[in-house]
């Protein structure tokens, strides 16, 4: 169980973490109140891209079960704090709204997979494709040249992928480009880190375990409920894999730095490479 003596003595991680994501928006060069596009008026916008912000990242998020003691928007909560400091360190880049509906199971059959937990929402892969490539060419109309995609859950990379690949070809001759960013999910290192501490895959476990809880608690514990904590969620029917209960806010900074690098990387050898 995380008692709330560790989460104090975890407070100065929490802080250091909540201030990369929240600091001035002119630290990087931007005279405006926010690096979040619903938080901007048109104006703002225009201004912006007239400077030179002309890349911009689109967060996608499943909405979906996480075990009795994580809420159902948990990968929401991690993605809008990291596609900030992603922001932040590439510097002249917004952020828009996190995409929260994405393919998570089959309504049709909902006794299988997240749909059988309540609350969790589904999306057809083709409507999910077709949200992203709107979003996309609108961003594009208004002069955004670098559009990244970034996932935060396992079900909605494939889309994104397919939407970069038919958007650049259709683009090929075009001044805007989609930056699919697969490593920060598939490819950060968190998991080999946890595992060089002394976890294991049982211990880490797969959907609500160890690395989310703890990327979470590094975000807003307010929506960690720290009396449901349990091994495995507490049964076979919880929707959890893994030993939350080994999750802490250090292993969440952490986990979200991880992830912050790899997407760094990635982004910008894409960049560089058109």
């Amino acid at each position: 169980m995380i008692r709330p003596t560790h989460l104090l003595r975890s407070t100065l991680a929490l802080v250091a973490l909540a201030g990369a994501a929240a600091a001035p928006v002119g630290a990087q060069g931007l005279d405006l109140p926010s690096l979040f596009l619903e938080e901007l008026t048109w104006t703002e916008v225009r201004a912006a891209i007239d400077s030179g912000t002309t890349t911009i990242i689109i967060p996608t998020a499943g909405t979906e079960q996480n075990g009795p003691h994580m809420v159902l928007g948990k990968h929401k909560f991690i993605i809008n704090h990291a596609s900030a400091m992603i922001a932040r360190e590439l510097g002249q880049t917004l952020v828009a709204p996190v995409v929260t509906y994405v393919p998570e199971g089959d309504v049709n059959n909902p006794t299988r997979g997240h749909m059988s937990k309540a609350g969790t929402i589904t999306f057809p892969e083709e409507f999910y494709m077709k949200l992203l490539e709107y979003a996309a060419r609108s961003l594009a109309v208004h002069g955004f040249t670098d559009i990244v995609m970034i996932g935060d859950s396992g079900g909605n990379q494939n889309g994104m992928e397919q939407v970069a690949e038919m958007l650049n070809e259709e683009w090929s001759s075009e001044d805007a480009q989609v930056h699919f960013v697969g490593d920060y999910y598939g490819n950060n290192g968190f998991r080999e880190w946890l595992i060089e501490q002394g976890e294991t895959p049982e211990t880490i476990g797969g959907h609500a375990g160890i690395s989310d809880t703890s990327q979470l608690l590094a975000v807003d514990p307010r929506h960690i409920r720290t009396d449901k904590l349990a091994p495995r969620g507490g049964g076979p029917d919880s929707g959890v894999s893994g030993d939350p209960t080994r999750a802490s806010v250090e292993r969440g900074v952490r986990g979200i730095q991880f992830k912050v690098d790899a997407a760094l990387n990635q982004i910008r050898e894409l960049m560089g490479s058109r």
